[in-house]
């Protein structure tokens, strides 16, 4: 009755005036009926129609009925009525929905659909194609009337949702297999026909189909090999000896050390107390089962015994005894003969065996009792589709006979009752099958990719979308492989330090690898690294299909509000934030978010963040648009009186207090995400990006404020007062989602200075360090400590909460960048990805600074971005370009790009209109303008407030990338490097005298200091230090003086440590590595651009390397660290880590000068008394501002002084491991006569 009333409903001409009528429960429960379960569940749970829509892979079955012309009407509904019960029974049991029903002048066409949101089977091409033939045959064999029964069946990504106007909405799916499903109905009339993709995952054996003629489709360009299918036909015969994968000798089993012991230990067993013994392995799909399974039958035939292997399928386990016929064919080696010779094959088998027992076994179907002193071995993989009989019979031959049964299974929940029986025998042997350990999953990744080092973004792409399943590994490497986004590199090839950009990721690549050892260790074998091409998001890089499908297996199997929860966190990313989860919810309130989230966290779909990750119990989000956690305090003060008050009060008092959660499922993030429609992808986007742009800042410990400082003022533009938006508006489809997000969505305004705490003079809330200027040292840490013992928040002072920028990196920039990217908005995602290299260099994430910056790089246009000649994709100001470059300096600089970073400061400060000279004319020109003509040319500040902020901003990049040219030119020896580094410096000065923060100032002077002393210069060096000390009393107490105040302690204490005064240096608890990590570290990170480019750590580490061989009389490693000490020395300056080097150097050469006479040197040259000399005078002239090694180095002259006229003289008190230089060697008076006797002369 109700397909009648449904018949006459689609006919109706007035299905429009139908809208119009009176509410009707009556009408609207029949109705209700004809809508899919699973949709009118959402519609009844409240979703927005916005979110019922998908983009997924299903499987859709056409049914075409032709009927006789000379049917009467009233019969030819019986019949459609009677075929489309019929049909809506068959498909709803094999787990698919009947979506529409088409009529046309012959007949009538029914569409079904497998896999729909909540319906996903692994096996649904299967389940379609029983279905559609018993739908076939039951159409010919029952409907009378019938002229001719098509059916035909696609496979493919289609969208699955709501279309149509909004009074005319209905849930149907559109794609191209849908058009190539009807083509399908007219091309091949009379037959069950189904596409390529519906035949290859089905899994169904091959007799089971026919390929069909290629015929030519309307609108169809490939359609690819097309097959009709006969129905499942019952084949009584036996499989043949295989299993699902063989061993590769070249990719060795990795990490199954325990699960090989299981299998050995069994083993033994059974050969030495004549007992059967079985071992079971059970692990989910991926796990490594099959190619375990490899590995112990290769291990097994090379020791001699005799391997029975066998895989089952699904469909094996309705044919009754298959895994033991197969197993005895097996045996009998009948599985790979022709049928007609089997017979006799058989009886020659017979006839050899003789013995009574043999014909009782093979009475019971085995024959395990044949002579043979080593047990027989039976492989058996996918264990769990064995059939009832087969796991009977092997349960008997379990307790009777010797023999090894090895069994891979995916899950004990599905498996029948002798199969429990089975898994209870004393004899067998569970094994779970865990993940691989993340050091094992990358050593994977890495053999596939055929490298020995993946960088860090491409191993957070696999770790949170393997979660250690080999599987997904070596598919995501294979998709990797074929999408052509990597990038690989000749690990031997050295590459020169030069200005090319095209060369830096290989650079930057090599110096922070984390790098996997070789499986063979050839010198002549080709060692690769990959990195991941500029122009590649990996975060938005499609899964592949079969992967997806996984997945979204997983994902239909939870419920409605589940799945929609789980899709609202995949668009927010691989951790999200509750309150950001609620904002996409509409309609949920928080105790209902939890509840869902706690059933999730139950099932660890999703998981609660370590304590190592987690957010502070103090939130560190706050937006104006968050209005949460106000309202849950609100309820805690009237919930005062009333059980239930006190009920709801407990329940908010359980609330994790880290509000951060992480997806704890493989793929399912990535899957959910791709389930939505384009459109409606971009706007759950712009929404989070909403939520989140006032995040984007310093954490409230900080103070606020952008990473980049001043960034928001230096690209607002002052002729347009209100400011414009970076985003684009999006236009508006109807959706809810859209309307009003363009108003809210804008970068962040100058105008909410009231953020900001960066500023010019001390306020009320920010009072100075010291009202009197301190002179010593002494007084400037009395006067700090002092101030922090006085902090109080009721005052209003700035206190010592822990810093979490590193959380608002993790959680609103990095994410921030990516919503803005997907959306399209790149100029927005540029800003923000300054930002985000900027907050990681203060975290000193080197890394991914290059990370975020080479992102921003691919977002210009052009590989190398610097050429002059340039045309932006992205419309940026002058000033973000000068602070990419800046930013970019920065990042070569600490990755030892020495060349490379000189160029993008210099560039920098092109850009900031602050030329810096390349030729030594132009070093005494600007010199002459710094020293003389700068002060007079100082201007005064603006009165706008925001164009002093965008001063200082560009003041602030000046100085920076001033700073990093001086300390780029320090590290060169040359002369004119010298001077190069000198004008920097002064440039430096005379910029920060420009601000009026005086915490820039004290970290400029502190930046002079160090250079002085580097240079040798002790009265400048000194001097600018005491003028950081009296500059730091005029400090704000914020974030910015308490850096500067670290900063000036910290060159405090390199000053008095150089100076001698250890006991200021003891108290910062100085601590040295154990000779073994230090040994290993030199080893690993010898080739590091980044560490050589530091000569001064390097000549010491070599140095002292050199002194602890020499220690255990290694003198082939002596001189191997001792020769490349001597190509370092030249290159340092008097900084404490170049005077320490070179006081280990002389070290080493007075060693050699005393052992030289005994021919232990093989490799170095001699060394002369003369030569060694040198050295010390070289020392004395360079290293004058360290004065706590020349004791010392008196000490050690004297000794080759005399060693000159005593040969015999043994100076073995040198050879001490790492020995201290700051420890006082005695010796005898008349050495130190002599030296200054010798001196004179």
């Amino acid at each position: 009755m109700a397909g009648d009333i449904l018949f006459v409903f689609l006919f109706s001409e007035t299905l429009r005036t139908a809208l119009e009528l009176d509410p009707d429960s009556a009408l609207k429960q029949t109705l209700r009926k004809h809508i899919m379960k699973n949709l009118l569940k959402k519609i009844d749970e409240g979703h927005p129609v916005e979110y019922v829509s998908e983009f997924r892979t299903v499987t859709m079955v056409l049914v075409s009925l032709e009927f006789h012309r000379t049917a009467r009407m009233l019969h030819l509904c019986q019949l459609i009525q009677e075929a489309a019960l019929y049909i809506s029974t068959v498909i709803e049991k094999g787990g698919g929905q009947l979506s529409r029903i088409f009529m046309f002048e012959k007949g009538c066409m029914f569409l079904c659909v497998f896999g729909l949101p909540g319906d996903k089977k692994p096996d649904e091409c299967a389940r379609a194609l029983e279905s559609s033939f018993s739908i076939f045959r039951f159409c010919w064999e029952n409907l009378a009337e019938t002229k001719l029964v098509s059916i035909s069946i696609t496979n493919g990504p289609v969208f699955c949702g709501v279309v149509g106007a909004v009074a005319r909405h209905e849930y149907t799916v559109i794609g191209p297999k849908v058009s190539l499903m009807a083509r399908m109905i007219t091309a091949y009339p009379g037959l069950v026909s189904c596409d390529e993709v519906t035949y290859l995952r089905s899994m169904l054996p091959a007799y089971n189909f026919k390929k069909l003629p290629e015929k030519m489709m309307k609108n169809i360009s490939n359609p690819g090999k097309i097959y009709e299918y006969f129905g499942h036909r019952r084949c009584i015969m036996f499989g043949k000896r295989h299993l699902a994968r063989e061993r590769d000798k070249n990719h060795p089993l990795l990490d199954r050390e325990k699960e090989l012991e299981a299998f050995r230990m069994a083993q033994q067993w059974c050969l030495y107390q004549k007992k059967g013994q079985a071992v079971l392995y059970e692990g989910g799909k991926g796990y490594g089962k099959s190619q375990l399974l490899a590995e112990i039958n290769f291990l097994a035939q090379k020791e001699g015994h005799r391997v029975l292997p066998l895989k089952l399928k699904e469909a094996d386990s309705k044919q009754r005894f298959y895994a033991i016929q197969t197993l005895m064919a097996i045996f009998f080696e009948i599985d790979t003969c022709p049928a007609y010779y089997r017979q006799e094959c058989l009886q020659r088998q017979l006839c050899q065996m003789v013995e009574e027992p043999l014909h009782c076994l093979f009475n019971e179907l085995f024959f395990v009792k044949a002579v043979r002193e080593t047990p027989l071995i039976l492989l058996i993989d996918e264990a769990q589709y064995m059939d009832a009989a087969s796991w009977e019979f092997l349960g008997t031959l379990l307790s009777r006979v010797p023999v090894v049964m090895v069994m891979t299974l995916t899950s004990t929940f599905t498996l029948c009752g002798w199969a429990q029986h089975f898994l209870q025998s004393p004899q067998a042997v569970f094994v779970p099958i865990l993940k691989l350990a993340t050091t094992s999953l990358l050593r994977m990744a890495c053999r596939e990719l055929g490298v020995v080092s993946i960088p860090p973004e491409l191993q957070i792409y696999l770790l949170r979308r393997c979660f250690g399943n080999p599987l997904y590994c070596k598919v995501l490497c294979q998709d990797l492989l074929s999408k052509d986004i990597l990038l690989f590199h000749d690990l031997k090839k050295e590459e020169k330090e030069n200005s090319k950009w095209e060369t830096l990721s290989a650079n930057v690549m090599k110096s922070t690898m984390c790098s996997t050892s070789p499986a063979s260790s050839e010198e002549d074998q080709e060692l690769y690294v990959c990195t991941v091409k500029d122009d590649v998001n990996l975060d938005t890089l499609l899964l592949p299909p079969s992967l997806k499908e996984i997945a979204v297996n997983q994902l239909d199997q939870l419920g409605t509000e589940k799945q929609l929860l789980v899709k609202c966190a995949a668009v927010i990313g691989h951790s999200f934030h509750i309150d950001l989860l609620q904002h996409l919810l509409p309609g949920w309130d928080k105790k209902k978010l939890l509840q869902v989230l706690r059933a999730l966290v139950d099932i660890r779909v999703l998981r609660w963040l370590n304590k190592s990750q987690n957010l502070p119990a103090e939130p560190i989000l706050a937006p104006s648009s968050i209005d949460v956690i106000h309202q849950t305090k609100a309820k805690k003060k009237k919930s005062v009186a009333g059980s239930a008050s006190l009920l709801r009060l407990q329940e908010e008092l359980s609330v994790p207090q880290t509000k951060v959660l992480e997806f704890g499922v493989p793929l399912l993030r990535e899957a959910a995400w791709e389930l939505w429609p384009k459109e409606q992808q971009i706007a759950l986007h712009l929404e989070c990006a909403c939520f989140l742009q006032d995040l984007a800042c310093r954490c409230g410990s900080c103070h606020g404020g952008d990473f980049v400082p001043f960034h928001r003022f230096a690209i607002y533009s002052t002729k347009s007062s209100n400011g414009t938006s970076r985003f684009c508006t999006y236009k508006d489809t109807g959706s809810v989602l859209t309307q009003v997000i363009t108003d809210k969505l804008q970068l962040p305004s100058p105008q909410g200075e009231g953020s900001f705490r960066f500023q010019a003079k001390p306020s009320s809330t920010q009072e100075a360090f010291s009202s009197e200027h301190c002179r010593t040292e002494e007084e400037f840490l009395e006067q700090v400590n002092r101030k922090l013992a006085e902090t109080s928040p009721k005052k209003g002072l700035f206190t010592r909460k822990p810093c979490h920028c590193e959380e608002i990196l993790q959680l609103v920039l990095s994410p921030l960048t990516q919503h803005c990217l997907v959306i399209g908005k790149t100029t927005c995602a540029f800003y923000y990805l300054l930002e985000a290299a900027a907050a990681s260099l203060d975290l000193s994430d080197h890394y991914m600074a290059f990370f975020y910056l080479r992102k921003a790089s691919s977002l210009l246009g052009q590989p190398s971005a610097f050429s002059f000649l340039r045309k932006h994709k992205v419309k940026i100001c002058q000033f973000e370009e000068a602070t990419f470059c800046c930013l970019w300096s920065e990042v070569c600089f600490n990755m030892g790009q020495i060349t490379l970073a000189k160029k993008l400061a210099r560039q920098a400060l092109q850009l900031l209109k602050r030329n810096f000279p390349s030729t030594w004319f132009g070093i005494l020109f600007q010199t002459f303008l710094e020293k003389y003509w700068h002060s007079r040319s100082l201007s005064q500040p603006p009165n706008n407030p925001s164009e002093n902020k965008k001063k200082l901003a560009v003041l602030q990049q000046r100085v920076h990338c001033l700073s990093l040219l001086w300390q780029l030119y320090n590290l060169e020896a040359a002369a004119s490097s010298r001077r190069f580094a000198c004008l920097a410096t002064l440039m430096q000065k005379n910029s920060a005298e420009e601000f009026e923060n005086e915490a820039q100032v004290v970290s400029t002077y502190l930046d002079l200091s160090q250079f002085s002393q580097n240079m040798g210069d002790r009265e400048k060096w000194l001097r600018c230090e005491q003028m950081a000390i009296q500059k730091s009393s005029l400090c704000c107490f914020s974030r910015e003086g308490l850096l500067a105040a670290a900063q000036l302690m910290q060159a405090l204490a390199y000053s008095k440590l150089c100076l001698g005064h250890l006991d200021f240096s003891i108290k910062l608890g100085l601590r040295c590595w154990p000779f073994g990590e230090c040994l290993q570290f030199t080893q690993h990170h010898e080739h590091s651009c980044v560490l050589t480019s530091q000569s001064n750590v390097m000549l010491g580490i070599h140095s002292s390397l050199a002194m602890w061989f020499a220690q255990d009389s290694q003198w082939d490693l002596f001189e191997q660290h001792f020769s490349k000490a001597c190509q370092l020395v030249k290159k340092t300056n008097a900084s404490l880590f170049g005077s320490h080097g070179f006081v280990r150097f002389l070290e080493c050469q007075v060693l050699m000068l005393q052992k030289m006479p005994e021919g232990i040197f093989m490799q170095s040259p001699p060394v002369t008394h003369s030569q060694t000399l040198k050295y010390f005078k070289e020392f004395f002239s360079r290293c004058v501002t360290c004065p706590v090694y020349h004791q010392w180095v008196s000490e050690l002259k004297a000794s080759v002084m005399r060693c000159r006229k005593r040969e015999s003289t043994s100076l073995t008190s040198i050879i001490r491991p790492f020995y201290t230089s700051l420890t006082k060697i005695w010796i005898e008076e008349e050495f130190l006569k002599e030296n200054n006797s010798c001196e004179r002369n």
